[in-house]
C-alpha cells in the first residue's frame, strides 16, 4: 500500500514491528487526537483537503472541554464565554443571531454538536478510545497505539501518514506547592473540580488565583458563601464585558490597527473612566501594562468587592492547621480553599522531545502548531488568545491540512516552508511584554497571530 498522503483509505494491512507487535497500516489516513472544538475543525479541514481521517476521542461524545459531562471538562454550571459571539464562532459556521453576546456553555456544546452534524464529522470519530502512545515510524509516518477508555481490552497499533494532536490544554490541573498544605484541616480542591454553587453554600471560602475562572468562582462565593477571600499574587486589570455599550473584545478589535502603546493608553484610560482606581477597593495596582497578562473579563468582581462580598487578600504564604497565613502576615480561617491556579499542557502519549520542549516543558512550535523536526506532526488549538479561539483554530487547521497536501503536490515548496517553521518556532506572536508564567505560555495577540498565519497560508497555497 502507498505511504503517501492521499484520499480516504479503508484498507488496512498488518505487518510486524521489530518488537514483534502487529501494526495495521492505514495508508494515507491522518490521525486526529481529540474531538473537541479543535479536533472537529481538524477533521473538517483535513477532509476538505482530501484526506482520510481517523479521530480518537476518549469520551463518548464530542465537545471536549465544553462538554461538562466529560471527566476532564473544566466547565461549571454558570460558565459563559468570555469572548463575544462574533469573535468566537467558526468563520464558516455562524452562531444564531438570536443568541446573546456571551453564550452559555450549553449553547456552545450544542453549537459544536451541530457543527459536527452539519459537516458530517461523526463518522470519522472513534468514541471511547484513548491514545496510549504516538511514536515515529519510517518515512515521517507514525505508529499510534490505542485502547478502550479505562484500559479495558487489548491495545492496537495503527500506522498513519500524519498525526494532529487536539487533546486540549485545560484539563491537567496546575497545583501549587505550599508549606503545610498536607496538614490543612479544611477542604482543598482545584477549580477543575468545581461544578456548581452548592459546593460553596454556607462555607468560608478562599479562592486562590485571578484568572477568569478564579474571578467567576469568587463572584459566586460572594453570593453563596458566608465569607469569601480572594487571593492574588499581583494586581490585575479587570475588564468589564461591555465597554461603550459593546462587548469589550469588539471594541478592542476595532483598535488593533493602532500601535500597541496607543491601544494600551486607550485601554487603561477607558478602565479608569469605567471601573476606576482599583486600589480604592482594596485591590492591588497592576504591576504591568494592560494586555501584558491574559485578559480578565468580569463585570461583577469589583461590584462584589465594593459591596463587601469579596475580601481581596495577597498571596498565600503557608498553611497552618485550620488557618492560612498570607504573605503580609495576616491569618484567615477558610473551610474551603479553591485553587484556581490554571492548567499545564499534557501530551502523555508523546515523547516531549518530539515537540521540542524547552527546559521548562513548553513546546517549541511555529504558530503554536508546527514542530521543527517533524513535518507530519502538528498540534491544533494550543492557544491562549485575546479573543475567541475558534476562528484561529479554523485557519490553523487549514494551514496544517495545506502543509500535508503540499508535501505531495510540491515537495520543494514544502521543504522551503520548513525553513519558516525553523525560524519562527517558539515565537510568541504578541508584541506586548507578556508575563513569564505557564499561564501565558501560549498567549497570542489574535491580530498578530492571524497576520502571520495568513502569510503561512499564502506560502502553503496548493494552486501556486
Amino acid at each position: 500500500m502507498s505511504t503517501s498522503i492521499g484520499l480516504d483509505s479503508s484498507e488496512t494491512s498488518a505487518t510486524l514491528r521489530p518488537d514483534g507487535r502487529a501494526v495495521y497500516d492505514r495508508g494515507g489516513t491522518v490521525c486526529v487526537i481529540g474531538a473537541g472544538a479543535s479536533g472537529l475543525a481538524a477533521i473538517k479541514n483535513l477532509r476538505e483537503h482530501g484526506f482520510g481521517v481517523d479521530c480518537y476521542e476518549r469520551e463518548t461524545s464530542v465537545g471536549g472541554a465544553w462538554n461538562w459531562r466529560h471527566d476532564r471538562s473544566p466547565v461549571y454550571a454558570s460558565t459563559h464565554l468570555v469572548s463575544s459571539k462574533p469573535s468566537t464562532e467558526f468563520p464558516d459556521f455562524p452562531m444564531p443571531d438570536s443568541w446573546p453576546d456571551y453564550p452559555h456553555h450549553s449553547q456552545l456544546l450544542g453549537y459544536l454538536e451541530r457543527y459536527a452534524a452539519h459537516f458530517d464529522l461523526l463518522q470519522y470519530v472513534w468514541f471511547g478510545t484513548e491514545v496510549v502512545r504516538v511514536e515515529p515510524a519510517d518515512g515521517n509516518r507514525w505508529d499510534v497505539t490505542t485502547r478502550s477508555t479505562g484500559g479495558y481490552g487489548a491495545e492496537r497499533i495503527q500506522r498513519y501518514a500524519a498525526v494532529v494532536i487536539a487533546n486540549g490544554h485545560n484539563w491537567s490541573p496546575k497545583l501549587p506547592v505550599y508549606e503545610g498544605l498536607d496538614e490543612f484541616r479544611g477542604q482543598v480542591m482545584h477549580a477543575s473540580a468545581y461544578k456548581d454553587t452548592t459546593q460553596l453554600r454556607g462555607k468560608r471560602v478562599l479562592v486562590v488565583g485571578a484568572g477568569n475562572t478564579g474571578c467567576d468562582i469568587a463572584v459566586e462565593a460572594a453570593q453563596q458563601a458566608t465569607k469569601c477571600w480572594h487571593s492574588t499574587r499581583r494586581g490585575y486589570w479587570y475588564v468589564p464585558k461591555y465597554l461603550l455599550g459593546r462587548p469589550t473584545d469588539q471594541v478592542n478589535a476595532a483598535l488593533h490597527r493602532l500601535p500597541l502603546r496607543t491601544r494600551q493608553w486607550f485601554g487603561a484610560r477607558a478602565l479608569r473612566l469605567t471601573v476606576g482606581d482599583l486600589t480604592r477597593f482594596g485591590l492591588r495596582r497592576p504591576d504591568h501594562r494592560i494586555y501584558e497578562t491574559h485578559p480578565i473579563a468580569n463585570s461583577q468582581l469589583v461590584y462584589y468587592v465594593g459591596h463587601g462580598g469579596i475580601t481581596p487578600v495577597p498571596d498565600v504564604a503557608r498553611f497552618r492547621g485550620h488557618k492560612v497565613e498570607l504573605s503580609d502576615g495576616q491569618e484567615i480561617d477558610p473551610d474551603l480553599v479553591v485553587l484556581a491556579t490554571g492548567y499545564l499542557p499534557r501530551f502523555e502519549f508523546l515523547d516531549p522531545a518530539l515537540l521540542g520542549n524547552d527546559a521548562a516543558g513548553r513546546p517549541t512550535l511555529y504558530l503554536n502548531a508546527f514542530p521543527r523536526r517533524y513535518p507530519t506532526l502538528a498540534v491544533a488549538g494550543l492557544l491562549q488568545a485575546d479573543s475567541g479561539i475558534l476562528p484561529l483554530v479554523h485557519w490553523q487547521t487549514v494551514a496544517i491540512a495545506r502543509r500535508l497536501r503540499l508535501r505531495e503536490t510540491a515537495p520543494d515548496r514544502a521543504a522551503a516552508f520548513a525553513g519558516r517553521v525553523d525560524a519562527g518556532a517558539g515565537r510568541r506572536w504578541n508584541s506586548a511584554k507578556v508575563k513569564e508564567s505557564t499561564r501565558h505560555w501560549f498567549e497570542v495577540s489574535h491580530h498578530e497571530y492571524l497576520r502571520e498565519l495568513q502569510t503561512a497560508l499564502d506560502d502553503l497555497e496548493t494552486t501556486k
